[in-house]
């Protein structure tokens, strides 16, 4: 039986793209035909679920009932289960994971676990680092630079940077480019996947009329997370072989 992959994307602040970082790893995950499921802790309202409600559940991660939901379900069959956790409750997230003995598991291999720590620019993100860097133990943990919002990265020296960096053993840097302005809102306004807009196919997969400017731009931004993910080998969690072609579907 294929071992369970967890992946969490969260920051202890919101704004800085943590929705969309999912979005793109759902779609990436679907495309190279993994099995996939998505808690939304955005409760009671959702964001990740509004683009992708087939495999997208609204939970409160701060219930033990929700939590159950979750973490008593990992051998569903399903091989990876992606958490979009609430801005601010990064942290706190852990520290439950920790509390019920997930941390243990990825410690000792019966769970494959990573984090995608998206960051914002001020100061206060390198001490996001230092505290989410105290879970790290058997983790996956992946510094997000997501600049979708034209975020400017970052507002100190790079030697201030590189010294809360290096304190964590294996962390990986990723960058997530600009996606063209226009483009990001008539997906917003579509509310379907990435990978729909490029297709053409609005919310029930009947065919759309989508710009194809638009479209082109989505593509090519597509194209260039996914050869991030291909870069750090992120299907390998799962035990897939990328194949992934220019954010087509």
């Amino acid at each position: 039986m294929v071992k369970p992959v967890v992946i969490v994307v969260g920051a202890d602040k919101g704004g800085v793209g943590k929705t969309t970082v999912s979005r793109t790893l759902l779609d990436y995950f679907s495309v190279n035909n993994v099995q996939i499921r998505a808690f939304d802790t955005e409760s009671p309202r959702g964001t990740l679920k509004r683009f992708h409600p087939e495999i997208t559940e609204i939970v409160d991660m701060t219930t033990t009932a929700d939590q159950m939901k979750i973490f008593d379900t990992l051998n569903s069959g399903l091989s990876v289960t992606v958490i979009d956790v609430r801005a601010g409750l990064l942290s706190p997230a852990l520290a439950s994971l920790r509390d019920i003995g997930f941390l243990d598991a990825a410690r000792s291999g019966q769970i494959t676990f990573a984090v995608f720590h998206i960051l914002g620019s001020s100061i206060a993100s390198l001490d996001e680092i230092a505290e989410t860097a105290n879970f790290m133990g058997g983790a996956k943990y992946l510094l997000v630079k997501n600049f979708i919002n034209d975020t400017q990265f970052f507002q100190w020296d790079q030697s201030t940077y590189n010294s809360y960096f290096h304190r964590i053993k294996n962390a990986t840097e990723l960058t997530i480019p600009k996606l063209n302005e226009m483009a990001y809102e008539q997906v917003e306004v579509a509310s379907v996947p990435f990978v729909s807009f490029v297709a053409n196919k609005a919310r029930h997969d009947e065919a759309a009329n989508y710009s194809f400017v638009l479209r082109g731009y989505v593509r090519h931004w597509l194209a260039n997370v996914w050869r991030e993910y291909d870069r750090i080998n992120l299907t390998d969690l799962a035990g897939a072989k990328s194949v992934t072609r220019g954010g087509e579907k």
